[in-house]
């Protein structure tokens, strides 16, 4: 099949800028004569055809950010676009959200649709489906005509654009590290399957723990989970036949589904075994005992995607290339969950 020509395949022939090539087809004013003159013949040498998405470039500006994310249920989600929207919208920016639901098809339909003309760039965590399938054709597309994209927290690491991320690796490491320090020797995981890159960088983590403090991995103490439906009912069936005296969970939903199956057991949080998750949410303040958790500032990590995003779109030089990655520190937030001397009381 014929590759399909672009705007980033026309500018680098011709040794000029995507925006360069953008103006000189919209018969710009601010384009040479001559420039223009070569632009538009080597388009029509190679019957370049614009799609939706070029419609969209720098020069027309609609001054709307497009945030499309895989599901709402998670508050680290909510705290990110907080923290897009206060940045946006100091900066005089719009912000349209939409969800992928974790489908790649309708991460493909709300690029495709926020690309026609209605968004000057994206900002997108990407879909678990898309991780899984690893096809990435709508994201390059949308660069290649010139759009910037930024990713957060599940991003592709094939793809060429500024990201801003925390370092799953070492939250999940510190989390570990803690159930390992309050006295816990056999220590359960409760994670995703490993083409969710999240999952799989902290599973790397509780790996990288249990090294470092001399404890054997033991495989049969690790839950991966495809299917979220389905997940407070896996994990209860995984929980019990094991014996454990500590759970780090990669998400506060499955710790609070380990908390749910050890109570429904006769097991005491934390008395008889401690219980970690990841992410700071209103689940993890308000769940008795409240959850011990890592948190991932997320507010903070949707302004810095915002600034870079917002940054590239008002940059004066199109040529420029250079791409950051913004990783945000994590820190465990400690509850009542990992307090062996924590009693209920009324």
């Amino acid at each position: 099949m014929k590759r399909k020509l672009t705007l980033k395949h026309i500018a680098s022939e011709l040794d000029v800028s995507i925006s360069t090539v953008s103006k000189a087809l919209r018969d710009s004013s601010e384009i040479s004569e001559d420039t223009s003159a070569k632009i538009k013949a080597f388009a029509k040498l190679y019957n370049y055809k614009p799609n939706n998405i070029a419609l969209s470039l720098k020069n027309r500006k609609s001054k709307t950010i497009g945030v499309i994310i895989p599901e709402i249920v998670h508050h680290f989600f909510t705290t990110v676009i907080s923290g897009i929207e206060h940045v946006a919208n100091e900066k005089g920016y719009h912000v349209i959200i939409c969800m992928s639901n974790n489908s790649f098809d309708k991460e493909v339909i709300n690029m495709e649709l926020l690309a026609n003309g209605s968004t000057d760039g994206f900002i997108i965590s990407v879909a678990k489906e898309t991780q899984q399938k690893k096809d990435y054709h709508h994201l390059k597309e949308v660069l290649n005509q010139g759009m910037p994209l930024v990713m957060f927290d599940r991003v592709i690491d094939e793809i060429e654009c500024d990201k801003v991320i925390i370092d799953d690796t070492i939250g999940a490491k510190k989390a570990v590290s803690k159930l390992i320090e309050i006295g816990c020797k056999k220590i359960g995981l409760i994670t995703t399957v490993d083409y969710v890159s999240v999952g799989k960088l902290r599973t790397a983590g509780y790996f990288q723990a249990l090294i470092e403090h001399g404890m054997k991995v033991d495989k049969s103490l690790i839950l991966k989970i495809d299917d979220f439906e389905q997940s407070e009912l896996e994990i209860k069936n995984f929980l019990e036949n094991r014996e454990l005296d500590g759970v780090f969970a990669v998400n506060e939903h499955f710790a609070i589904y380990a908390i749910k199956a050890f109570q429904e057991k006769g097991l005491r949080v934390p008395q008889d075994v401690a219980v970690i998750g990841f992410t700071d949410g209103e689940l993890s303040k308000q769940f008795i005992p409240s959850l011990t958790t890592v948190s991932q500032h997320g507010a903070e990590m949707g302004a810095q995607t915002a600034r870079l995003l917002i940054k590239k779109l008002e940059s004066e030089d199109s040529d420029e290339e250079v791409y950051q990655t913004i990783i945000i520190e994590t820190g465990l937030v400690e509850r009542n969950s990992t307090k062996k001397d924590f009693t209920l009381s009324f």
